[in-house]
């Protein structure tokens, strides 16, 4: 790349940047905006006028108060990259959404600025990004991959209120759904769909990766009061899905627990600085017990009271398997 394209990348990436501080905030100086940016107030003026040239409403106002502002109500101009740009940043979000995004809130982030993209593509960019979405799920880690258009087909759902469709095995046999979507939800393994099913007229958890035949309709819904769905989905996946719940309180702080236990194979819930509720479930209570046990805490049985009695069964049955092996001596009494 010669000097002149390289100027021109970080002029174009430097405009961009300016865009995003003007929606985050009412008004900017221009010597806050320059602190920013790193530049100089006259560069700040002349990317303004970039903004302008582009259909952007950038209002200046002098004296005290004073500042730049970007104005409202305007539709969205042309997207500010070239073609091979636009596919590139539609690639890397499809790839943040298939499970190769890290950190709190990052999935949901991309999904939003995905959906974004979808709206300013066009046609023909459309199609390619489709074309190459294939290939996306080989670089998705930790979670089971997803086809990319399922998630944007879901995410647009959600955003515009609509219902939709997809089959979904149930009880041996896939069965047609219809619901109205409300929150694409991301694990530690798998992404997830909260949404209240019109057929059941109850709220359910969805595995993406189980869905097919999925579908936005045209029927908008009224959004109902829903639980948060973060929490409803962590619930169902750690707990609610299996015969055997467990409660316990744990003698350590939540943050060290959270740090021992997947998001998905339980719920851990602050209780003061030095303890923690731990919500779980299992085929059966034993196997919740052991898992709780080798945190290494001390702990105590909330729920269900019949797990008291195992407690006392499973430390009877480990003193008898210990008390076969002699003692090692204390090198102290040698």
């Amino acid at each position: 790349m010669n000097a002149a394209s390289g100027d021109e990348r970080g002029t174009t990436e430097r405009v961009l940047t300016l865009l995003g501080l003007l929606q985050q905030r009412q008004v900017w100086t221009g010597p806050e905006l320059a602190g920013r940016l790193g530049v100089t107030p006259r560069t700040v003026r002349r990317d303004v006028e970039r903004l302008r040239a582009l259909g952007y409403p950038v209002h200046a106002a002098q004296g005290v108060g004073g500042g730049y502002r970007l104005g409202a109500g305007q539709e969205l101009p042309p997207l500010l990259l070239d073609d091979q740009e636009a596919i590139a940043t539609a690639v890397a979000l499809l790839v943040g959404a298939g499970g190769a995004v890290a950190g709190a809130g990052a999935g949901d982030a991309t999904l939003r600025a995905l959906t974004k993209l979808d709206q300013v593509l066009p046609t023909r960019l459309r199609h390619e990004v489709r074309a190459l979405s294939g290939s996306v799920d080989s670089f998705g880690t930790g979670r089971t991959p997803v086809g990319p258009e399922v998630l944007m087909t879901l995410a647009r759902a959600c955003r515009d209120e609509v219902e939709a469709g997809f089959a979904y095995p149930s009880g041996g046999e896939v069965r047609q759904r219809r619901v109205e979507p409300y929150r694409l939800v991301a694990s530690d393994r798998r992404w997830y769909l909260f949404a209240y099913d019109l057929d059941r007229t109850d709220w359910r958890t969805f595995r993406v990766d189980r869905m097919t035949e999925v579908s936005a309709r045209t029927w908008h819904f009224r959004p109902r009061a829903a639980p948060d769905a973060a929490t409803y989905v962590q619930e169902g996946v750690a707990s609610r899905v299996y015969p055997q719940r467990a409660r316990f309180l744990v003698h350590a702080s939540a943050d060290t627990v959270r740090a021992q236990v997947p998001a998905s194979a339980a719920v851990v819930r602050e209780r003061g600085s030095e303890h923690c509720e731990v919500l779980s479930g299992a085929e059966r209570l034993d196997a919740v017990l052991m898992h709780v046990l080798l945190l290494g805490h001390d702990f105590e049985v909330l729920d269900p009271p019949e797990l008291g009695a195992r407690c006392r069964a499973l430390a009877e049955r480990l003193l008898s398997a210990g008390a076969a092996i002699p003692p090692t001596p204390d090198p102290q009494e040698r």
